[in-house]
């Protein structure tokens, strides 16, 4: 059985590499690419089982949001997140917005070709990586941020007021507030700028 792909990446480098690498195996067929996540959500909608999905595509819809609206539709394709970045925000953010796997661009193209198979079976496909800092935050769930307080904080790391990040988020300033004491409690920090430095480092935020 032939496996439909959808490629979503705004670089054409990387979708005409992507293509040359999957187009190697005989149970594959790249049937469409997508610049933009709102083409890939339009594209998805028709003969793809499985969706190639970058999370950063600058200006407009993201990723995850992207992924969130393919995975909504009853009968859709499956979604394979692969990204360059491997951050506890972005994984979540994925993870909860349906995704069957998560793999990172230097994954090697064995591993790339077995993920999309494990999707297109409809079992989950996750990176090395991505596994381990998952069943981290399972052993230690008093500690890890939630997916709340990772975008709260990522906001922190962009420059974001409370005042903007309530308008971004739809919360109120006091919630903000809140979010941002437990952080600082749960990193050992007492400012905004060591928590967004102690986040980066510990890769739980991108900068």
């Amino acid at each position: 059985m032939t496996i439909r792909l959808l490629l979503a990446d705004d670089h054409p480098v990387v979708r005409a590499g992507l293509r040359a690498v999957l187009d190697t195996e005989p149970d594959f067929a790249v049937v469409a690419e997508a610049a933009t996540a709102e083409r890939a959500v339009e594209l998805a909608a028709g003969g793809v089982d499985v969706v190639l999905m970058d999370l950063q595509f600058g200006a407009g819809m993201h990723g995850s949001e992207a992924t969130a609206a393919i995975t909504a539709a009853p009968g859709g394709p499956k979604v394979l997140v692969l990204t360059t970045y491997d951050t506890d925000a972005d994984i979540l953010a994925a993870v909860e917005a349906g995704a069957s796997g998560y793999l990172l661009k230097d994954a090697p193209p064995e591993e790339l070709a077995a993920a999309v198979r494990t999707a297109a079976a409809g079992q989950s496909a996750l990176a090395p990586a991505v596994a381990h800092r998952l069943m981290d935050r399972m052993r230690t769930p008093a500690e890890a941020l939630t997916k709340r307080e990772l975008e709260v904080l990522q906001l922190v790391g962009e420059g974001l007021s409370n005042q903007q990040i309530s308008k971004v988020l739809f919360l109120s300033q006091a919630t903000v507030k809140s979010h941002l004491v437990h952080v600082f409690a749960k990193l050992g920090v007492d400012s905004r700028t060591a928590a967004v430095a102690t986040a980066t480092a510990r890769r739980l935020i991108r900068r």
